[in-house]
């Protein structure tokens, strides 16, 4: 962004860049996507530049309005590309600050996890900005109507569904650390050894794992289903690849998950679904190489 140049700028972007880390939130919770975000968010800050200030009595709420219509704008037209996607799409992994978390803070990382924004994909554009409005950013009723250009009524129905979808899903809650740290800690210990009692101890009966390359680079395309066939690709495939692969644990999509270096480049990253009792529901692995590009900028709460 161009430094301001004279004193309205300054206050201008001064103003902006107060709320650019709620803005950044929210548009990559609607798009899953960074890159989509940022371009979200860079729009609104042109219209902002242009816009008549003394108009506006809350800025805060007008650039929530302005970017989220954005951001479902985006989303509409990356539905429509992802029709011809190449095998799994998955949402682009974010760093996200998750230790030593208050409780309320522990929850807004929840709705930063990959299964939960996959979940979103499922409903309409709308029901997923209302839902996040209203039960991750706590924005009232009569706000995010305006934001939608709807009815309150009409916005408390797509809020009610998204949540009936949401609390379905069982995608809200938080994994205590130690165990999540237990589940990589045995994971690398069975790609290092080959020896994956310890890991599919930790492995729901119904684990799936999906991987995302977008068809740039070689892996799965299709989702395996099962321990089996999980420790099957994990003795074979990963097991062939990664046990070269250095190994960094990190705060992703605001749960514990790891970045995979070869040859001082990001080659993949892996992140985790647990159901209530801890066990891992799916494995998410990253090697497409655009999405793996956001793990370079700042992380996001």
């Amino acid at each position: 962004m161009a430094q301001a140049s004279h004193p309205r700028a300054a206050a201008l972007a001064a103003t902006f860049e107060s709320q650019r880390g709620l803005l950044i939130g929210l548009a990559y919770r609607i798009l899953g996507s960074r890159a989509d975000a940022e371009d979200a968010v860079q729009d609104t800050y042109l219209k902002w530049q242009d816009a008549d200030h003394a108009a506006i009595d809350n800025p805060a709420a007008w650039l929530t309005t302005l970017c989220t219509r954005r951001s479902i704008d985006l989303l509409r037209s990356a539905h429509r590309s992802r029709v011809d996607y190449v095998g799994s799409w998955l949402p682009e992994p974010i760093h996200s600050a998750s230790e030593d978390y208050p409780e309320a803070a522990l929850s807004l990382a929840s709705s930063l996890s990959t299964a939960f924004l996959l979940l979103l994909e499922r409903l309409t554009p709308k029901e997923r900005a209302a839902y996040l409005l209203y039960e991750i950013f706590d924005l009232p009723y009569p706000q995010i109507a305006r934001t939608l250009e709807l009815q309150e009524a009409a916005c408390r129905k797509l809020v009610s569904r998204a949540k009936a979808h949401v609390e379905q899903g069982g995608v809200r809650h938080v994994t205590p650390q130690q165990r999540q740290d237990q589940l990589l800690a045995a994971f690398e210990g069975a790609i290092a050894s080959g020896r994956t009692d310890d890991f599919a101890a930790l492995l729901a009966d119904d684990i799936e794992l999906r991987a995302d390359s977008g068809g740039k680079v070689p892996t799965r395309l299709d989702v395996l289903h099962g321990r089996e066939q999980v420790l099957d690709f994990v003795l074979g495939s990963l097991r062939q690849y990664w046990g070269e692969y250095r190994w960094i644990v990190s705060d992703l999509n605001g749960a514990r998950g790891v970045i995979l270096e070869h040859d001082g480049h990001i080659a993949a990253s892996l992140s985790f679904a647990y159901d209530q009792d801890g066990r891992a529901t799916h494995i998410y692995i990253m090697r497409n190489p655009d999405k793996l590009a956001a793990l370079d900028a700042p992380a996001i709460g």
